[in-house]
């Protein structure tokens, strides 16, 4: 019987058994930029509760361990701001750009042509270096009257389509409509809507980060030979 069972485990594939499963491959990093304005930088929060940095939380809460958000939002910035600072806030590391820019320039009152014009400017710049973009959408205050709604409103939309991107339609979805999400000022969230923020747009973001490692896996593809 000992010789039996010695020769029984000589057959059997050691090897196999020894060896543990093969771990599955690390995501290499990436980088998204969030770039826009006082919503984007945090206005009147703690350092931990803006949108960049609530959205890299729950993105590490949901498995993406090596995605860093990093905050390029600037108080007051309206499109044209955005634009002239557009290649040193978003460096040579970014590997896609969460692009929120626009309320300051409804606010004000600006052509929404021009807002257009630096949107698209922006967009095309940003595709030139091959960055994956979601656009955040914004809708003109109300008080501006219908007229003006209806020449802002329609750019985002209409920019995603013709670049296409992936489209947030309103950054401030869910958000706006409820006082207790939103600063006393009436313009900015709360930390609690920033949250609200995160949780709607996370869809959004997670086909910005899927679309953005397929184009990376392509690009470094080997061409097919002739």
């Amino acid at each position: 019987m000992t010789a039996f069972a010695m020769a029984f485990l000589a057959s059997w594939p050691l090897k196999a058994m020894a060896e543990p499963p093969a771990a599955a491959p690390v995501a290499t990093p990436l980088t998204i930029v969030a770039f826009g304005d006082s919503l984007t930088a945090g206005y009147l929060l703690p350092p931990d509760a803006g949108f960049p940095e609530q959205l890299q939380a729950a993105l590490k809460a949901r498995g993406h361990e090596n995605v860093t958000v990093r905050n390029a939002g600037v108080s007051g910035d309206t499109t044209s701001g955005g634009l002239s600072r557009l290649d040193w806030a978003v460096g040579p590391e970014t590997d896609a750009v969460i692009l929120e820019l626009g309320a300051n320039d409804a606010l004000r009152g600006i052509d929404p042509a021009i807002a257009r014009k630096n949107l698209d400017e922006i967009i095309t710049r940003l595709k030139e270096r091959n960055l994956s973009i979601l656009l955040a959408g914004m809708y003109a205050p109300p008080n501006l009257g219908k007229d003006y709604a209806a020449r802002f409103n329609p750019i985002y939309p209409e920019l995603a389509e013709k670049h296409d991107l992936t489209l947030y339609p309103f950054f401030l979805d869910g958000v706006v409509t409820h006082p207790k999400l939103m600063l006393s000022d009436g313009l900015h969230p709360t930390a609690e809507g920033v949250a609200e923020i995160v949780t709607r747009i996370m869809p959004d973001v997670e086909k910005l980060i899927a679309r953005t490692r397929r184009e990376a896996r392509e690009s470094a593809a080997p061409a097919d030979a002739p």
